[in-house]
């Protein structure tokens, strides 16, 4: 739980430190890059070290990503200009990239499926303690120390965490010979590094620049896709997605990924600019989904205990989908209530199709494979968001270009969320049942 609020508050604390950090090292068109440097290169290695945590143990590829991470922050703190900051905001990514995942995956390592579901719960319901502790926290320590301090504030946390780790998680030493497939790892980092760039500053890049990145990054997918089928140890084992609950859960995670960002990106401007409320208005409306989506979490792991998979993750898709409809149905005069109530179920929604997805991956796959298998279901979620970031800001611009006002323009934006929300309910009737008072060995 420490690892995953280190890696999980970076994005809340930082972002409330931005307008400061811009407003001393100035560059403010670079802006958006503090954010893509961090995201990118988390989001093409957590399937690599998913992997490599199969191949050579989960303590010390943890060891290696948590270490990156620390020093990464260590290093943004000291940052002079916006360039040296996004530097180091890149390697701070890199580490990030294990530190989730792997958190995960000792919990699915020395847990039994039925305490599984409780203890993914509390782990998932960390990130919504994370959205509501980070901006107060970083908004402190902007004010009353410095803006280096969101940096240097996971440093002890995560020296904690790899203390801990080193005290008192034991696992089975490996002593097989492991062929590192870096042909894998270099075709995923280059194509997927390529394609999310494009989704998350394409409308900042040249014609010429988005064209080259789409280009090259469908190549290096194809020739990724064409070399994992003929190495004996694949960095992206493709094997795994023939699993139904491997393949579900990833669709899932896409699916709740890219509908986050229809609430989380542009909720708080419908507030703000349409609504005409504030800043703090829009902030009480997002957190109404962060603190629906830590309790749903935990709540999440007893009723899959308690019923199944197939249950809990159908409440879930009803929450995203109800939730949708009423943010769908809101109106400029709605009033913050209505913004609240909808982020509020779309967080339940989360909370339990995140906590479903995680657990019931993870029992449907041997130790040997868990890690990828954690991996790549988060690393699906991120690119839904990535996704859902370009459809929805594309919906916009399209929508203000043949005329609409904005109130419309931001209000259409849930008719692509509700349809989202379709979608995982779908799945969720999809799914095996599982777990629950007959399953729960």
């Amino acid at each position: 739980m420490m690892a995953t609020f280190m890696a999980a508050v970076e994005s809340t604390i930082v972002a409330t430190a931005m307008p400061t950090i811009v407003a001393e090292l100035g560059d403010f068109h670079l802006f958006s890059w503090v954010f893509s440097a961090y995201l990118l290169p988390q989001a093409v290695s957590v399937p690599i070290y998913g992997r490599l945590a199969d191949l050579y143990g989960r303590r010390r590829v943890f060891y290696v990503g948590a270490g990156l991470f620390l020093i990464g922050s260590t290093l943004c703190g000291f940052a002079h200009d916006m360039p040296m900051l996004i530097a180091c905001r890149v390697l701070q990514g890199m580490g990030a990239g294990a530190v989730q995942p792997l958190a995960y995956t000792i919990v699915g390592d020395i847990y039994t499926p039925t305490e599984r579901a409780r203890v993914q719960g509390l782990l998932s319901s960390v990130f919504g303690v994370s959205a509501i502790v980070g901006p107060s926290l970083g908004a402190f320590l902007v004010e009353h120390v410095s803006w280096a301090a969101v940096f240097w504030v996971n440093l002890p946390i995560g020296l904690a965490a790899m203390a801990m780790l080193t005290a008192f998680y034991r696992e089975q030493p490996r002593n097989k010979a492991h062929r590192i497939d870096y042909a894998g790892a270099a075709l995923l980092t280059v194509g997927g590094g390529l394609l999310m760039l494009a989704l998350v500053q394409g409308a900042s890049l040249a014609r010429g620049t988005l064209a080259f990145c789409i280009g090259v990054g469908a190549a290096a997918m194809a020739a990724l896709a064409w070399h994992e089928r003929r190495v004996a140890e694949p960095m992206l084992p493709f094997r795994l997605w023939r699993h139904r609950m491997v393949a579900l859960s990833g669709l899932g995670s896409f699916t709740i990924g890219a509908l986050m960002m229809g609430v989380v990106g542009f909720l708080p401007a419908y507030v703000q600019t349409v609504m005409d409320l504030g800043a703090l208005a829009a902030g009480l409306a997002l957190g109404a989904m962060s603190v629906s989506w830590a309790v749903a979490s935990f709540a999440a792991g007893q009723l899959m205990i308690r019923t199944s998979y197939r249950t809990t993750a159908t409440i879930g898709g009803l929450g995203l989908l109800s939730g949708s409809l009423l943010l769908l149905a809101m109106t400029p005069h709605s009033g913050v209530l209505w913004a609240g109530a909808g982020a509020l179920l779309v967080g339940i929604g989360m909370g339990c199709c995140n906590t479903t997805y995680l657990v019931s991956v993870q029992a449907a796959v041997d130790w040997h494979e868990r890690g990828a298998a954690t991996s790549s279901n988060m690393f699906m979620r991120i690119v839904g968001q990535a996704v859902g970031a370009a459809l929805f800001g594309a919906m916009v611009n399209i929508t203000l270009s043949l005329g609409a006002p904005l109130p419309a323009a931001l209000g259409n934006l849930y008719f692509l969320s509700t349809a989202l929300g379709i979608a995982a309910v779908v799945l969720a009737l999809r799914w095996p049942v599982g777990l629950g008072p007959t399953h729960s060995r």
